[in-house]
């Protein structure tokens, strides 16, 4: 208890959320780091996942594969990043995280597509639609609530995971806790814990409400799962 209680004070303590070094300058960060690798990572994931769910190949090499590159740990590939080309830079954080981002956003999307009846990919072609408008006018609104569930859990991953790019020297909430465990003060090892959990909550909940707001009525499922045999037979996530 004696280190919750030091957390606490820590986290109530206005010197330590302001500064070239304090918390809010340390989230800003967090965030920016999280927010380029997701940016890749959605730039990777959804081009392919559309246009092989549109046309319903290569499914099995495509959920292969996303399993495969789960389990490769973002450490190793951080580390192997800082050491070669990239050094221990923005960058080595940013694209091992991207890395880390795009297995969920690919899995999803692909499987949303999939998903979508094809009596509706049918009348959408017969009342003389392209190819282009299938895909943005008929199958991306009904395949949002698994898209967009893809990209709220590789979010909330990247923000939690974003804490190892501190082993780099970049500033970001992991520093936090770096910094306690270099005092041996366990109570600035809990704070920082506790405001990485907070950021990947509020990350979670801000895209909730993303998805909520830009998925199709009937299809709203804002605390509930979104149930789909074929995703949970693929391994994909689901909403919470």
């Amino acid at each position: 208890m004696n280190a919750f209680s030091d957390a606490f004070l820590y986290l109530n303590d206005p010197f330590n959320w302001t500064g070239p070094r304090g918390i809010l300058y340390l989230a800003g960060q967090h965030l920016q780091i999280a927010g380029l690798a997701m940016l890749i990572g959605l730039v990777v994931a959804l081009p392919p996942a559309i246009w092989l769910g549109h046309r319903g190949r290569g499914g099995a090499f495509l959920l292969g594969l996303s399993n495969v590159s789960r389990a490769v740990p973002t450490l190793a590939i951080l580390t192997i990043f800082a050491v070669t080309s990239i050094g221990f830079t923005i960058w080595a954080p940013v694209i091992a995280l991207a890395v880390f981002a795009v297995p969920p956003v690919l899995a999803n999307t692909y499987v949303g597509f999939r998903e979508v009846d094809r009596d509706v990919v049918e009348a959408a072609r017969a009342m003389g639609m392209s190819g282009r408008q299938v895909v943005f006018r008929a199958e991306l609104p009904l395949a949002l609530p698994l898209v967009m569930t893809g990209i709220r859990t590789a979010a909330v991953q990247v923000v939690a995971t974003a804490t190892l790019a501190s082993l780099l020297g970049n500033p970001t909430l992991g520093t936090v806790i770096r910094s306690g465990f270099g005092r041996q003060d366990y109570g600035i090892v809990v704070a920082g814990a506790l405001l990485v959990a907070a950021l990947a909550m509020a990350t979670d909940a801000l895209l909730g409400t993303l998805s909520w707001a830009v998925t199709p009525g009937q299809k709203r499922v804002p605390f509930g799962r979104v149930r789909s045999r074929r995703a949970e037979a693929a391994g994909v996530a689901t909403a919470r």
